[in-house]
């Protein structure tokens, strides 16, 4: 469950392609974070300028971050978010989501999109301005996609399983 400006919303996940895509970028961003950073699943995500709470499928966080009082972390401390759309969620990560990243100054928003209309896609945008990214790079699955500093880490995409 997530509030998408001002609007709950449920939506339902494939267990198995979305969670080994989970799994496959966890596994990778491990590689590069330093020690006082996680990844974390099902982490809320507070946008107050656009009245959300959003719960993105991959955060990455400095530790001190959770240490605060809460059930979730300010957008602001967030430094990489990565979404997964599912079918009934598709339309929210690839445009309302976006814009609340941005405003909220989440430095880098990868999504990886198994449903976009040409076939599944990954999408990295970076430098928000405003309630807008700067794409930074988009190809489809199999594509090679390279996070920037402070990650510099290219991720082979043609592990992605195809829904």
């Amino acid at each position: 469950m997530e509030i998408v400006q001002g609007v709950i919303t449920v939506s339902s996940r494939r267990v198995t392609s979305h969670h080994f895509i989970a799994d496959s970028m966890t596994r990778c961003l491990y590689r590069v974070i330093p020690e006082d950073r996680g990844i974390h699943q099902t982490l809320a995500v507070a946008i107050p300028s656009r009245l959300g709470m959003y719960i993105p499928d991959l955060v990455v966080a400095p530790d001190a971050a959770l240490r605060e009082e809460g059930n979730y972390i300010p957008a602001a401390a967030a430094e990489l978010v990565v979404e997964i759309t599912s079918k009934s969620n598709a339309r929210h990560d690839r445009i309302s989501k976006p814009a609340g990243y941005a405003a909220a100054g989440v430095p880098l928003y990868l999504l990886i999109d198994a449903h976009a209309p040409g076939g599944p896609t990954v999408t990295l945008y970076g430098e928000p301005k405003g309630d807008v990214y700067r794409l930074l790079s988009a190809g489809k699955f199999g594509d090679e996609v390279t996070l920037p500093a402070p990650f510099d880490l290219t991720l082979d995409t043609g592990e992605f399983p195809v829904s």
